[in-house]
């Protein structure tokens, strides 16, 4: 069964950081794309990042080009997304999505991706 776990949200000031991480479990291979979406009430889930199967490649939105960098641990399998210099437009629900055999070009559409962790809050606000 697979599992996919999110964890890292939070309160935080403009102008914090925090450091989200995903878990993957149950998956036919170690190796799979994962990209980061995130939702606030009554809009679509949208593209924040993605980063490849085996780390070498990453994307990001406009929106967070510059301030959020996606990694891979590659003794532990987690990745993470760093989210620095935060504003209040970053609130949202946060969520990590995982599929194996995503093609990369179809990194940034949300249901081309197999599994989905439960969503993390992240509310930037002073």
């Amino acid at each position: 069964q697979v599992q996919v776990v999110e964890s890292g949200g939070g309160l935080v000031q403009p102008g914090g950081s925090l450091r989200l991480s995903c878990a993957a479990s149950g998956l036919s291979s170690r190796f799979f794309t994962v990209g980061w979406f995130r939702q606030t009430p009554g809009k679509e889930r949208e593209f924040v990042a993605a980063i490849s199967r085996n780390g070498g490649n990453s994307d990001y939105a406009d929106t967070v080009k510059g301030r959020f960098t996606a990694s891979k641990d590659s003794a532990t399998n987690v990745r993470y997304l760093q989210m620095n210099n935060l504003n209040a437009e970053d609130t949202a629900v946060y969520y990590c999505a995982v599929d194996v055999g995503l093609i990369w070009g179809l990194r940034m559409i949300a249901r081309q991706y197999d599994y989905w962790g439960q969503g993390t809050q992240v509310t930037v606000s002073s």
